[in-house]
């Protein structure tokens, strides 16, 4: 399988994201979390270079290869705090909205806001926006992991 774009970004949307990062990473939440969050969300949408990069970042930021193993499994393991396990929860929300699922309910929003506060909040909320984006712009255009980036 080989990527259908050749070309590069634009310099214009290259810097669109730089600022999405930024704001992401001023909200106050852990890189290890957000690499996590961005984990499970790739996981959800079968995204193998978010996967990959996601794993790396992960890593880069002291996560462990047992916690790593089971992100995908993470509600039947003890190796998650309640905070993680209510970002991860929120993350499945925003993800899974096909096919009429409930998405984010009050009470998902409620747990992770008894845990983050609104900018945090915020933050989390742009990282599974933007990792969703991603993952749809990979499977579009066949991007495989460890092949670009």
């Amino acid at each position: 399988m080989e990527a259908r774009l050749k070309s590069a970004p634009s310099p214009d949307l290259t810097t669109a994201f730089q600022h999405l990062f930024k704001a992401i990473h001023a909200g106050g939440v852990e890189p290890r979390l957000l690499a996590v969050i961005h984990l499970r969300v790739s996981q959800i949408n079968s995204c193998s270079p978010c996967v990959y990069a996601s794993i790396e970042a992960a890593k880069k930021a002291g996560e462990s290869d047992e916690r790593l193993h089971h992100v995908a499994v993470w509600r039947e393991t003890p190796f998650f705090t309640d905070e993680e396990r209510a970002a991860f929860a929120l993350t499945e929300a925003a993800t899974r909205i096909q096919d009429g699922a409930a998405g984010v309910t009050d009470e998902i929003w409620e747990a992770a806001a008894g845990h983050f506060t609104q900018e945090q909040l915020g933050a989390i909320t742009l990282e599974i926006a933007l990792t969703n984006f991603f993952n749809r712009i990979n499977r579009t255009t066949n991007e495989q992991a460890g092949k670009t980036w």
